[in-house]
């Protein structure tokens, strides 16, 4: 099987690098979501390489819930900023990262 142009990795789990990426993240997320998180954990994330980067990342939010973000963070010569792109809220730990 091949990979598709494009097309997201295999699901990692998360590290101190994507925790950062969510911690820059949690009050965009907050706003889009309309609630305050008490807990932001990343535990796991799939990436897209497109012209930068697509993180989607599962982050546990307390409580049995889990949201998913899409970040886009640009390539290094446009700045490498993150923007977060979208996210999923009302998600479990069971539910698989899908590219949305």
């Amino acid at each position: 099987m091949h990979a598709r142009c494009g097309g997201t990795s295999e699901a990692k789990d998360a590290n101190e690098d994507v925790q950062k990426i969510c911690d820059e993240m949690k009050s965009h997320a907050e706003d889009k979501a309309g609630c305050k998180f008490d807990v932001f954990t990343a535990k796991s994330f799939k990436t897209q390489v497109v012209a930068g980067t697509n993180y989607f990342v599962k982050v546990h939010v307390g409580e049995d819930e889990y949201i998913h973000l899409r970040v886009y963070k640009k390539l290094p010569c446009y700045g490498g900023t993150l923007e977060l792109h979208s996210i999923q809220a009302s998600k479990a730990q069971h539910d698989p990262i899908e590219y949305f």
